[in-house]
């Protein structure tokens, strides 16, 4: 029998909670009562059977991309290889590698083909699609690392920008990281290049072969992991000062290439209390007690 996913509204009425299986979304869409209303509509019926779609693909999801050639079907795979594919020439990455923000990125486009709206956002545990109208702007949470309240500092993402897609990876998070990075913000133009993007950085941040990291294989952890047999980061210890810099500046070097590319707009780097910040103008001090307690990787203010 085949499941119906969970809809509805979150106590503030504002918001739009989607949950199905491991897809979990808080949508949120500002405009006139009825294009909000259409939106979310269109949202609902654009996530019933999305995560059967995936799953009918999984295998070939969960393989290398090929560059040259693309075997998936639909619509939301696609974009997940296209989105990993400038990666595979010089690192290991499956389609999988940007399932979140992929996901966010259709319901964002089914909302949007629905309904006029001034600002919408799809957050999807933490990858984030967004839309802005002119002068409209997102203030948006960085976490210090996914697992823990505090908001390490803001972005500023204004409707003149380029970005519509921030995404947050590392060890800390929901999928497995061959890295040590506690969180790796990303902003790039669309929510399925910046998942893709983040989950590479933070895959840089890292000191191979040092003792102080415990790393398992993924398979033990999950026997059906894309990540197969490669070592997964479980634990990191006590690392000098110059240890912690030395990692930061492997996945700021490969940030910076990514920002030279046009992959990215920017990105936060976060390991054991240190920061870097690459690109961006929109990165912000500190964030202010008005985000701190949240608990979801990125969060939102008007």
């Amino acid at each position: 029998m085949s499941r119906l996913p969970q809809i509805a509204l979150l106590p503030d009425g504002k918001r739009l909670h989607l949950q199905d299986g491991p897809i979990d979304l808080v949508i949120e869409a500002k405009g006139r009562d009825a294009d909000v209303v259409a939106a979310y509509q269109a949202a609902a019926e654009r996530f019933t059977g999305l995560l059967d779609e995936l799953c009918a693909e999984l295998a070939e999801l969960r393989s290398p991309a090929d560059p040259s050639h693309c075997a998936l079907n639909g619509v939301v795979a696609r974009r997940m290889h296209a989105a990993v594919a400038p990666f595979v020439a010089d690192c290991f990455i499956t389609p999988m590698a940007a399932v979140a923000g992929s996901v966010a990125e259709e319901i964002l486009g089914a909302i949007l083909q629905s309904a006029t709206l001034d600002r919408a956002y799809v957050n999807n545990g933490g990858d984030i699609a967004l839309h802005l109208a002119d002068g409209e702007q997102f203030i948006v949470g960085l976490m210090d690392r996914p697992d823990r309240d505090g908001v390490m500092r803001t972005i500023s993402v204004d409707a003149d920008m380029p970005v519509r897609g921030i995404a947050t990876s590392g060890r800390h998070g929901r999928s497995f990281s061959l890295g040590i990075a506690d969180a790796v913000t990303v902003l790039a133009r669309t929510a399925s290049q910046a998942d893709a993007a983040a989950t590479v950085i933070a895959n840089a941040v890292d000191l191979p072969g040092h003792p102080a990291i415990l790393r398992v294989p993924a398979s033990e952890l999950q026997p059906d992991s894309d990540l197969g047999a490669r070592l997964v980061t479980r634990d990191v210890g006590r690392l000098a000062e110059h240890e912690i810099e030395q990692a930061l500046e492997a996945g700021a070097a490969r940030a910076r290439m990514l920002l030279t590319s046009g992959l990215i707009e920017g990105a936060a780097l976060r390991l054991l209390g240190e920061t870097r910040i690459v690109g961006a103008t929109g990165f912000g001090a500190p964030a202010s007690h008005a985000f701190q307690g949240r608990t979801i990787n990125n969060m939102l203010q008007a």
